[in-house]
């Protein structure tokens, strides 16, 4: 029905895959203007609310409504579409840290505000491991119009991974069949070495990390494009290897049909941004499942 992005490399991504051109900054679309739907999807940047300024309100007993409490957040954005336009539902991502934002202070206020919309709120950490071969844990949040339903007293998270678990060597392409440019310069590798042997000894954890095949690898993070530290793939007499941009979209799910048609740098940022998708299609079905159950008893 209706899309917002910013990022023009991630406008031509999903331009290139779902033939629509996303809307630009979403601060400055009147939500009016924004088509009927039935669900809101999206995610936000975990930004820190104002929780100081929060506090002095309370403090002079002024009310702190969800546009005070998140006024100049991306998730204020959500909330005021939420409130103009009243879906049935909505499905937020974020990251598990979320909710221990500013000592858990941040998602009390994403929870209040959904809660003062009049929305009924779930929410999970749930782990893409199961249906990918990549440790990555991501906060869902879902939430039912109460307006609409009255109060939803339940929803299971109760995702259905795929089996057998897949392993990292069931998405990666063979060595041979890589371009030499995504193997570790000698400079580049023994930087690595030298950087993970500093931290060891300091009683660390960071470093490298290269992927099992048999096992899952680390969560892939948007600055993969710098140097991939954090998934490498073993070579037979070579240095390690980063993974390309396919390896990367397989990693979160996406099918071989995803066009990629942006830059190396560029693809690698937004894999490493996106969800897990066979996760979110998961979760979605849940939703959608629910609306049914709900929409049937007000029937």
């Amino acid at each position: 029905m209706f899309s917002s992005e910013i990022d023009r490399f991630c406008q031509q991504t999903y331009e290139a895959n779902f033939g629509d051109k996303p809307y630009g900054d979403i601060r400055e679309i009147d939500a009016a203007e924004i088509p009927d739907h039935d669900i809101l999807v999206g995610g936000f940047p975990c930004q820190p609310f104002s929780i100081s300024g929060i506090s002095k309100r309370r403090s002079l007993d002024r009310p702190t409504g969800f546009e005070d409490e998140t006024s100049g957040t991306l998730f204020f954005e959500i909330c005021r579409i939420l409130k103009t336009k009243r879906p049935k539902a909505f499905m937020l991502e974020n990251v598990k840290n979320l909710m221990s934002n500013s000592k858990g202070e941040t998602f009390k206020i994403i929870l209040k505000s959904l809660d003062e919309l009049n929305y009924s709120v779930f929410y999970r950490v749930l782990d893409g491991q199961a249906f990918v071969p990549q440790h990555r844990e991501r906060l869902i949040i879902v939430g039912f119009d109460r307006e609409r339903y009255g109060n939803v007293s339940e929803f299971e998270f109760n995702i259905h991974g795929v089996q057998p678990k897949p392993v990292m060597k069931d998405i990666l392409f063979n060595n041979d069949d890589v371009d030499a440019k995504y193997t570790l310069s000698d400079t580049l590798w023994g930087w690595m070495i030298r950087y993970a042997d500093k931290h060891k000894k300091a009683g660390h954890g960071f470093g490298y990390g290269i992927a099992p095949l048999d096992g899952v690898s680390r969560t892939l993070s948007a600055r993969y494009y710098k140097d991939g530290t954090e998934i490498l793939i073993a070579q037979d007499g070579k240095n390690p290897r980063r993974m390309t941009p396919r390896e990367c979209a397989r990693l979160q799910g996406f099918p071989d049909t995803f066009k990629i048609v942006v830059s190396n740098m560029q693809a690698y940022k937004q894999f490493g941004n996106s969800v897990v998708v066979p996760l979110i299609e998961n979760v979605a079905e849940l939703v959608i499942s629910k609306l049914n159950e709900l929409d049937k008893s007000i029937t």
